[in-house]
């Protein structure tokens, strides 16, 4: 379907596509505008495998506005299952689950008509997005498997690596009452958001075994959660009520809760998407073969219309009805930037919905082929994106800790001191002009060093110390861990780590395990207690960002007044307008091998953090003119 031929579609803006249940009726609507018939098959049941499984019959839809088929059934109709049929004038025909589904049966391939109502948890009307100042936040990255897998987590067996895992509290390891594990566990880290890996309906893992084990980027039904994480995935609206059960106890823990999104590829070229209107949802080259920008050989075309619209659809309704706090854009570069946009404006028309966070991948995996001129989300748009979109920012990542694609290549924390200069831009959240893209607030710039994709912090470490003991606490390794973390969170933007950062998480030096095994991706909680002071230390580090607005940037027009040191070692006081704000602080890092003594702005100082601790109160004897620096360490000091 080339341009001129998509130009010629009708469009439908209505907000009612899907499967709209009342109690005494509902209504079927589906935008297939080249479709010459389209019918209704309803089911008893998701799967004919089951005890009550029935053939309900199908029924004809009419065509109607804006290249729509309706119906509409009289009777309650929840917690029946259906698909569409669909004839084409070229004589071909397909049958499909709804692409708007909001509820679907084992594997997917059935919708189910739901009663959002009796899919709640008891409570849910009272759940509320937590009130998290912009300065305060950080997001912990966590596979909802991952979270809860180990069978020393404390969690019941039947909760596992489930969606409910995150609704039971108090867990301690192995029943030990002492080491905190699960919710008990992040409630006491100090993050302020969990981002989680996707929780919409994915593909490749069996909802019934559950025996596989997958990340989820690869999309089978946008709208509705993943089956496998429930503990009942034939029955839709079980899913749908435990994943907000999961969403609701976070939220009563003071976290928020961000979506990790993939709607930049379906798995299958012959998606739900593509059977309703064959040819218009992904993006072709001129001699019609599928682009490849996202590696999976189908990207969506955002730029088009319909499905722009879509992606609006989808993401306001997972905020409306799942309180979600905020969205991560895979690959976010496969997108346009006017779709991107638009997102951005339908959330913020929502209530309380300008608190929402946007951010995601300013790459590609490939190349695709955007049409209408149509610009690229990436990092050289950010002036042209709303500057509450924001984007993860590999050079502050790779500047740190060394390039993600060479296992051995150094940063500045290990080796490669040279690097310091891009970690000196990484400071103002690259404001100063210095690379190939400006973004217009710290707050578009997620400052990281490690998350699920290539290494873990800890094996990066490692291999770049050419160490094959991953397990191994090394007292250096652990030194740069910290030295790490200490300058993210000290640069202004967005802090963001992959849940186990903290207490050096290991995959034994296997950099993708996208597909498992889930005895290597679940998070090990004994080692959680086992480098309890290296949790600490990031609890500590996360209650300074808390308590020191003038650290993130975004208390205000921030710009670090940088201090004159000598060698590789780096020094800055964070300023606001010119001036500095009540509290007001020092920070060092020094990534030489040997203690280093840096000059102190006038004043009496005290520290907040000395390399191996880290507290919001000030500890330790005041000093004045000069400090002694730790080997490989952040230093952050408060005047008295």
């Amino acid at each position: 379907m080339n341009e001129t031929q998509v130009s010629q579609l009708p469009v439908y803006a209505g907000n009612d596509l899907g499967a709209v249940w009342r109690s005494s009726a509902t209504a079927f609507r589906l935008w297939a505008p080249t479709a010459c018939s389209a019918a209704l098959h309803r089911f008893a049941t998701g799967t004919d495998a089951e005890p009550e499984a029935a053939d309900l019959g199908t029924l004809a839809m009419q065509r109607s506005e804006g290249g729509t088929w309706y119906l509409e059934l009289a009777g309650d109709l929840a917690g029946q299952y259906y698909q569409y049929e669909l004839q084409f004038p070229d004589g071909t025909s397909t049958v499909t689950a709804d692409p708007y589904a909001h509820a679907a049966g084992a594997g997917g391939t059935r919708s189910m008509v739901l009663n959002q109502a009796a899919a709640v948890p008891d409570g849910w009307q009272k759940d509320e997005r937590p009130a998290i100042p912009a300065h305060a936040r950080s997001v912990w990255e966590v596979h909802v498997a991952d979270f809860t897998a180990d069978p020393a987590s404390g969690v019941p067996q039947a909760y596992r690596g489930k969606f409910m895992g995150f609704t039971v509290d108090g867990t301690t390891l192995n029943g030990d009452g002492v080491h905190p594990t699960g919710l008990n566990y992040l409630k006491r880290l100090g993050v302020t958001h969990v981002q989680l890996q996707p929780i919409f309906d994915f593909a490749t893992v069996d909802e019934v075994s559950g025996e596989d084990y997958n990340w989820g980027y690869d999309p089978l039904n946008y709208n509705l959660p993943e089956g496998s994480y429930a503990t009942d995935a034939f029955h839709g609206e079980v899913r749908v009520r435990e994943c907000r059960a999961m969403i609701q106890a976070l939220h009563s823990a003071g976290l928020g809760v961000v979506m990790d999104v993939v709607y930049n590829h379906t798995y299958y070229s012959y998606s739900w998407l593509e059977r309703t209107v064959p040819g218009y949802w992904n993006r072709r080259w001129e001699n019609g073969s599928l682009t490849n920008g996202s590696g999976c050989g189908c990207d969506l075309a955002s730029e088009r219309t319909m499905v722009r619209k879509y992606l609006v659809d989808s993401c306001v309704y997972w905020a409306k009805e799942y309180h979600i706090d905020g969205f991560r854009f895979d690959l976010m570069a496969l997108h346009d930037v006017e779709t991107m946009n638009a997102i951005r404006a339908a959330l913020d028309a929502l209530p309380g919905g300008e608190d929402i966070l946007m951010y995601g991948e300013p790459w590609q995996g490939g190349s695709t082929r955007m049409e209408h001129g149509a610009i690229p989300a990436n990092k050289q748009a950010a002036g042209l994106l709303d500057s509450r979109i924001g984007f993860f920012c590999d050079n502050t990542r790779d500047a740190i800790k060394g390039g993600v694609f060479n296992a051995g290549s150094a940063g500045y924390i290990n080796g490669d001191m040279h690097c310091g200069y891009q970690v000196l831009h990484s400071i103002p959240a690259w404001r100063g002009g210095q690379a190939d893209f400006m973004p217009q607030a710290p707050g578009q710039v997620v400052q990281y060093v490690s998350a699920h994709d290539n290494y873990t912090l800890w094996d990066k470490l490692k291999c770049v110390a050419r160490r094959g003991d991953y397990a191994a606490p090394d007292a250096d390794l652990l030194a740069q861990n910290r030295m790490a973390a200490g300058i993210y969170l000290t640069c202004q933007g967005l802090p963001f780590m992959q849940g186990g950062e903290e207490f050096a998480r290991t995959k034994h030096g296997d950099h993708n395990t996208y597909r498992g095994p889930l005895e290597l991706n679940r998070l090990d909680w004994t080692r959680a207690a086992q480098l309890e002071e290296l949790v600490q230390y990031y609890h500590g580090l996360l209650e300074i960002r808390k308590a020191y607005p003038e650290l993130s940037g975004m208390a205000g027009d921030a710009e670090p007044c940088i201090l004159s040191l000598p060698g590789w070692l780096i020094g800055f006081v964070p300023e606001r307008r010119g001036e500095s704000l009540p509290g007001r602080l020092a920070v060092y890092y020094n990534p030489e091998r040997t203690r280093q003594w840096a000059a102190l702005p006038a004043g009496s100082w005290r520290y907040l953090c000395d390399g191996t601790r880290a507290a919001a109160e000030p500890f330790g004897p005041a000093c004045r003119n000069a400090i002694e620096l730790a080997p490989v360490s952040v230093t952050i000091l408060k005047v008295e």
